[in-house]
């Protein structure tokens, strides 16, 4: 009895010491565990935006979309317009644990973005929508019918809303 227990114990911290050593194998990228803060890019992003960036890969963790988020980053790579339907700004940002989001901004109901290029920083708040990439924010404007939350950019020291 006490042999089965013993290996029954064994094989329990065998099981977790695996899990925490390879867990990020099958995730992309973007939702790995990211390296230590010692080791990581540092940023001018603050403790708030560092806590905003990790409820943001908690979302990505768990596959949640439509939820109203905040954070900031840099940008990686500005995109062309989304001229289908209402007309979308499109960038990418890497966020500071190594994420990338794409961003369609509503430059129909709010102002673009002027002069956006890589390395640019920007905060924001909309919502967000998973994709195995990193994910999607969106609403980054009012909502002109007043029925939905809204969200905004920061860049530059001014706010798009």
């Amino acid at each position: 009895m006490q042999k089965n227990i013993i290996i029954a114990a064994l094989a329990g911290a065998l099981a977790v010491s695996l899990y925490f050593n390879h867990r990020n194998d099958s995730l992309p990228p973007a939702a790995q565990t990211p390296p230590p803060v010692s080791e990581q890019k540092q940023t001018p992003a603050s403790t708030q935006t560092r806590a905003d960036n990790a409820a943001i890969e908690a979302a990505f963790r768990a596959k949640r979309r439509n939820v109203w988020v905040e954070g900031a980053g840099e940008v990686k790579a500005v995109l062309a317009d989304d001229n289908k339907g209402s007309r979308h700004q499109r960038f990418i940002l890497t966020l500071d644990n190594g994420m990338t989001l794409l961003f369609a901004h509503n430059i129909d109901l709010a102002p673009r973005l002027p002069a956006l290029k890589k390395g640019d920083a920007v905060a924001f708040r909309g919502e967000y929508i998973y994709n195995t990439q990193g994910g999607i924010i969106h609403w980054t404007h009012h909502d002109p019918q007043r029925r939905h939350e809204g969200g905004w950019l920061r860049y530059r020291g001014e706010t798009y809303r």
